[in-house]
């Protein structure tokens, strides 16, 4: 089973860049989809990026046209570049891997702890 840890938050200014990373420590990282999620400064979780196979990865609608998700299976690891960053993205930023259909019954979900992002003048 993986355990996730994301790391790159800080404190940027608006229309700053920052690269958030999620690696993974354990052996079965390719059996999760991973996505990035953030809570936002009303407490709501967003689904900011699901990282799918291939260039079929979905962003959220806030964050469409600025940040872009990767995947690098042979560093066990996920990112998040976020560019033009503004105020209303400040938030805790997590990694959430989801176990790929075949093995869904015997694997729960993973989240990874969080990254704090804030983004003001």
């Amino acid at each position: 089973q993986v355990q996730l840890e994301e790391s790159g938050g800080g404190l940027v200014q608006p229309g700053e860049s920052l690269t958030l990373s999620c690696t993974a420590t354990g052996t079965d990282f390719n059996i999760y989809h991973l996505d990035w999620y953030r809570r936002n400064l009303k407490n709501q979780r967003e689904l900011v990026a699901r990282i799918g196979d291939g260039s079929d990865t979905i962003y959220g609608d806030s964050v469409k046209g600025r940040f872009t998700a990767s995947r690098d299976d042979g560093k066990n690891s996920v990112y998040l570049q976020m560019n033009r960053l503004q105020p209303e993205d400040t938030g805790v930023y997590y990694c959430k891997g989801t176990p790929r259909s075949a093995w869904r019954a015997v694997r729960p979900d993973v989240w990874g702890q969080g990254t704090r992002v804030t983004v003001s003048s």
